[in-house]
């Protein structure tokens, strides 16, 4: 739903959610909270259900993965680098990262388990989106 708004004379065009969390469309569920996704992510959680995950993250510096970390793991990049660094003494190792939205979805469409996010609009028969940030 896009809701336009007038504010002090400026046109703003609001929308909902701009990314969606995936999964494959094999999986059961419909929905996942936000604090199950941040689980999954920061390699707390491997299963939803009996549903072993496969966390995968965007490389890099997109604004998707910035609006990711904030939103729904509550971390800006510092924080979560830290906590990376110390996971990886305790031999956790962070989610496997992909280069793009396209292999995002084509790892989620062709892994079992493998869960990731990509903008809502890229959303289609090929994919269930069980979470919108």
């Amino acid at each position: 739903m896009k809701i336009i708004i007038l504010f002090f004379g400026l046109l703003i065009l609001v929308s909902g959610a701009n990314y969606s969390v995936i999964v494959s469309k094999k999986l059961s569920y419909l929905s996942v909270s936000s604090h199950e996704i941040r689980d999954v992510f920061l390699q707390k959680r491997h299963t939803i259900g009996d549903q072993k995950l496969i966390p995968i993250n965007l490389v890099g510096q997109d604004d998707a993965r910035s609006t990711f970390e904030s939103v729904v793991l509550g971390m800006d990049r510092n924080r979560l680098n830290s906590y990376w660094i110390k996971q990886h003494f305790a031999g956790v190792n962070p989610p496997v990262t992909q280069p793009s939205y396209e292999s995002i979805k084509s790892f989620v469409q062709n892994v079992d388990g493998a869960i990731g996010y990509i903008p809502s609009k890229m959303v289609d028969n090929s994919v269930k989106a069980v979470y919108e940030f």
